[in-house]
Parts: C-alpha cells; structure tokens; sequence
C-alpha cells in the first residue's frame, strides 16, 4: 500500500512542478537577463548530472580523468560527439590498462 502513497506523492510533485510556471507566468517573458537565464538550465542540470557520474564511473579515478580530459580537447576542436565519446572511452581503457 505505501508503495503506492509514494507513486501518487511523486506523480503530484512532478505535475505541480510542470503545472506552476503555466499558471503564474501568463505573459511573455521581456527580461533578457531571464530569458538567458532560463536558456541554459537544461545544461546546467545536465552537466551536474553527469559529471559526478563521470569520475566514479571506473574503478579508479585517474582514468575517469583521462577520459574526461580527452572528451574536453576534443569537444574543444567541435569534433562530432561520437568521435569525443569513442576517444574519451579509449582514452580511458588505454589509461586502465597502464595502471
């Protein structure tokens, strides 16, 4: 029975969340600071998602660093995502396999 109590809370938690701004925020938002704002907190969620999963995503932290690293210089050239993912996975077995 509880687990049910918790599948309703969670399913009243997420619906307020999504229902709120609709209901308050009738106009347009003008505010170009807003505007920018609310632009990047997808990424931010994103990135805060996935960079803890990153580093404990190997058993040792090092290669987590070296994939990391890899991924960066490589998203920093704008090569194509499954080209920074392969090489940041490579980088990071290459790592695992010295130590």
């Amino acid at each position: 029975m509880s687990i049910i109590i918790y599948i309703a809370v969670m399913a009243g938690v997420t619906y307020l969340v999504r229902m709120i701004p609709f209901t308050l925020f009738t106009k347009k938002i003008t505010s170009p600071y807003i505007r920018s704002f609310l632009y990047y907190i997808p990424y931010t969620v994103l990135s805060a998602m996935t960079f803890p999963a990153i580093f404990f995503s190997t058993e040792n932290v090092y290669t987590s660093i070296v994939g990391t690293a890899a991924a960066l210089v490589l998203a920093f050239f704008k090569k194509p995502l499954i080209v920074v993912a392969l090489a940041a996975a490579g980088a990071s077995f290459i790592c695992g396999m010295i130590i």
